[in-house]
Protein backbone atom coordinates (compact mmCIF):
# COMPACT_ATOMS: atom_id res chain seq x y z
CA UNK A 1 0.00 0.00 0.00
CA UNK A 2 1.77 3.54 -0.97
CA UNK A 3 1.57 6.07 1.90
CA UNK A 4 2.50 9.59 1.57
CA UNK A 5 3.97 11.98 3.61
CA UNK A 6 2.71 15.22 4.40
CA UNK A 7 5.03 17.91 6.80
CA UNK A 8 3.56 21.25 7.72
CA UNK A 9 5.14 23.64 10.43
CA UNK A 10 3.83 24.64 13.50
CA UNK A 11 5.11 27.11 16.66
CA UNK A 12 6.05 23.07 18.08
CA UNK A 13 8.32 22.49 15.23
CA UNK A 14 7.14 20.66 12.27
CA UNK A 15 4.68 17.73 12.37
CA UNK A 16 4.41 15.23 9.47
CA UNK A 17 1.34 12.92 8.82
CA UNK A 18 1.62 9.82 7.06
CA UNK A 19 -1.04 8.57 5.54
CA UNK A 20 -2.82 6.39 2.73
CA UNK A 21 -5.84 6.51 -0.17
CA UNK A 22 -9.01 4.74 0.04
CA UNK A 23 -11.87 4.49 -1.94
CA UNK A 24 -13.51 7.45 0.00
CA UNK A 25 -11.14 9.30 1.74
CA UNK A 26 -7.56 8.78 3.08
CA UNK A 27 -6.93 7.93 6.21
CA UNK A 28 -4.12 8.92 8.80
CA UNK A 29 -1.46 6.32 9.91
CA UNK A 30 0.64 8.56 11.81
CA UNK A 31 0.93 11.68 13.24
CA UNK A 32 4.54 12.48 13.50
CA UNK A 33 5.89 15.21 16.42
CA UNK A 34 9.54 17.13 16.39
CA UNK A 35 10.99 16.78 19.16
CA UNK A 36 14.30 18.59 20.43
CA UNK A 37 17.12 15.60 18.91
CA UNK A 38 14.84 14.93 15.76
CA UNK A 39 12.86 16.58 13.26
CA UNK A 40 9.28 14.95 12.72
CA UNK A 41 10.13 14.31 8.50
CA UNK A 42 13.44 12.25 9.93
CA UNK A 43 10.99 10.22 12.27
CA UNK A 44 8.41 9.75 9.45
CA UNK A 45 10.96 8.28 7.10
CA UNK A 46 12.73 6.39 9.22
CA UNK A 47 9.42 4.63 10.01
CA UNK A 48 7.96 4.31 6.79
CA UNK A 49 10.82 4.27 4.07
CA UNK A 50 9.13 4.03 1.22
CA UNK A 51 7.03 6.50 1.86
CA UNK A 52 6.14 9.48 -0.88
CA UNK A 53 5.38 13.39 -0.27
CA UNK A 54 1.70 13.87 -1.43
CA UNK A 55 -1.40 15.38 0.01
CA UNK A 56 -5.06 16.06 -0.16
CA UNK A 57 -7.35 18.06 -0.03
CA UNK A 58 -9.16 16.05 3.21
CA UNK A 59 -4.80 16.20 4.41
CA UNK A 60 -4.84 20.10 3.63
CA UNK A 61 -7.96 20.52 5.29
CA UNK A 62 -6.67 18.55 8.73
CA UNK A 63 -3.29 20.47 8.94
CA UNK A 64 -5.73 24.06 9.04
CA UNK A 65 -7.51 22.21 11.79
CA UNK A 66 -4.21 21.75 13.69
CA UNK A 67 -3.13 25.01 13.09
CA UNK A 68 -6.58 26.27 14.29
CA UNK A 69 -5.96 24.35 17.71
CA UNK A 70 -2.46 25.04 18.38
CA UNK A 71 -3.39 28.65 18.06
CA UNK A 72 -5.10 28.25 20.82
CA UNK A 73 -9.35 27.86 19.26
CA UNK A 74 -11.41 24.48 19.90
CA UNK A 75 -11.26 22.31 17.20
CA UNK A 76 -13.29 19.05 17.02
CA UNK A 77 -11.34 16.52 15.24
CA UNK A 78 -12.71 14.07 13.14
CA UNK A 79 -11.62 10.23 14.50
CA UNK A 80 -13.07 9.10 11.12
CA UNK A 81 -9.95 9.86 9.28
CA UNK A 82 -7.50 7.56 11.56
CA UNK A 83 -6.55 4.09 10.82
CA UNK A 84 -7.79 2.67 13.96
CA UNK A 85 -6.64 -0.95 12.29
CA UNK A 86 -3.02 -0.48 13.85
CA UNK A 87 -4.33 -0.29 17.36
CA UNK A 88 -5.09 -3.32 18.98
CA UNK A 89 -8.82 -3.07 20.46
CA UNK A 90 -7.45 -2.11 24.16
CA UNK A 91 -5.21 0.61 22.84
CA UNK A 92 -8.57 1.83 20.77
CA UNK A 93 -10.64 1.88 24.20
CA UNK A 94 -7.89 4.46 25.52
CA UNK A 95 -7.50 6.79 22.68
CA UNK A 96 -11.41 6.50 22.25
CA UNK A 97 -11.57 7.61 26.24
CA UNK A 98 -8.60 10.10 25.99
CA UNK A 99 -10.24 12.10 22.89
CA UNK A 100 -13.75 12.24 24.97
CA UNK A 101 -11.74 14.70 27.67
CA UNK A 102 -12.61 18.18 26.37
CA UNK A 103 -10.07 20.99 25.50
CA UNK A 104 -9.01 22.98 28.93
CA UNK A 105 -9.54 19.34 31.17
CA UNK A 106 -7.27 16.99 32.33
CA UNK A 107 -7.75 13.27 33.69
CA UNK A 108 -4.85 10.56 34.79
CA UNK A 109 -3.53 7.67 33.81
CA UNK A 110 -5.78 6.01 36.52
CA UNK A 111 -9.03 8.08 36.05
CA UNK A 112 -8.42 6.91 32.38
CA UNK A 113 -8.01 2.91 33.17
CA UNK A 114 -11.07 2.91 35.61
CA UNK A 115 -13.18 4.54 32.99
CA UNK A 116 -12.38 1.96 30.62
CA UNK A 117 -12.49 -0.73 32.93
CA UNK A 118 -9.18 -1.97 33.20
CA UNK A 119 -8.72 -2.34 37.02
CA UNK A 120 -5.20 -0.84 38.40
CA UNK A 121 -4.43 -0.22 34.58
CA UNK A 122 -2.61 3.00 34.73
CA UNK A 123 0.33 1.15 33.24
CA UNK A 124 -1.20 0.18 30.76
CA UNK A 125 -2.92 3.23 29.99
CA UNK A 126 0.79 5.22 29.98
CA UNK A 127 1.75 2.63 27.41
CA UNK A 128 -0.81 3.03 25.22
CA UNK A 129 -0.70 6.13 25.09
CA UNK A 130 3.11 6.73 24.50
CA UNK A 131 2.35 4.52 21.15
CA UNK A 132 -0.46 6.93 20.33
CA UNK A 133 -0.01 7.03 17.01
CA UNK A 134 -2.26 10.30 16.34
CA UNK A 135 -1.18 12.50 19.18
CA UNK A 136 -2.98 16.24 19.04
CA UNK A 137 -6.02 14.31 17.36
CA UNK A 138 -5.95 11.91 19.89
CA UNK A 139 -4.83 14.82 22.98
CA UNK A 140 -2.80 12.49 24.80
CA UNK A 141 -1.41 15.30 26.33
CA UNK A 142 -4.45 15.92 28.50
CA UNK A 143 -3.46 12.39 30.72
CA UNK A 144 -1.15 13.24 33.81
CA UNK A 145 -0.51 11.30 36.68
CA UNK A 146 -2.34 11.14 39.50
CA UNK A 147 0.43 13.01 41.55
CA UNK A 148 -0.30 16.08 39.46
CA UNK A 149 3.04 15.68 37.54
CA UNK A 150 3.00 15.70 34.21
CA UNK A 151 3.78 11.79 33.00
CA UNK A 152 5.46 11.54 29.92
CA UNK A 153 4.87 12.77 25.95
CA UNK A 154 5.97 11.79 22.71
CA UNK A 155 7.04 15.59 21.66
CA UNK A 156 9.01 16.38 24.88
CA UNK A 157 7.50 17.41 28.46
CA UNK A 158 7.91 21.01 27.51
CA UNK A 159 5.70 20.91 24.53
CA UNK A 160 3.45 18.65 26.95
CA UNK A 161 3.18 21.29 28.93
CA UNK A 162 2.87 24.44 26.82
CA UNK A 163 -0.04 22.20 25.18
CA UNK A 164 -1.80 22.10 28.26
CA UNK A 165 -0.95 25.99 28.85
CA UNK A 166 -2.85 26.76 25.48
CA UNK A 167 -5.59 25.02 26.67
CA UNK A 168 -5.87 27.65 29.97
CA UNK A 169 -4.74 24.53 32.52
CA UNK A 170 -2.62 25.95 35.22
CA UNK A 171 0.74 24.88 36.98
CA UNK A 172 1.99 25.42 40.54
CA UNK A 173 5.21 27.14 41.13
CA UNK A 174 7.00 23.74 41.94
CA UNK A 175 5.70 22.24 38.20
CA UNK A 176 2.39 20.09 39.02
CA UNK A 177 -0.75 20.73 37.24
CA UNK A 178 -3.52 22.39 38.98
CA UNK A 179 -5.87 19.85 39.40
CA UNK A 180 -9.26 21.93 38.93
CA UNK A 181 -10.86 20.28 35.73
CA UNK A 182 -10.76 16.76 35.66
CA UNK A 183 -12.29 14.34 33.94
CA UNK A 184 -13.42 10.78 34.31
Amino acid sequence: MLKFLTTFPTSFGAFSIVWHETASQPLVDHIFLSTPQTPSELRAKKAFPQIESGTSIQINDLIKAFQSYLQGKDVNFDLNLLNWVQCSETQQRILRAEAGIPRGWISTYKRIAKHVGIPNGARVVGNALARNPFPIIIPCHRAIKSDATLGGYQGGLAMKRRLLENEGIQFTSIGKVVMKNVFY
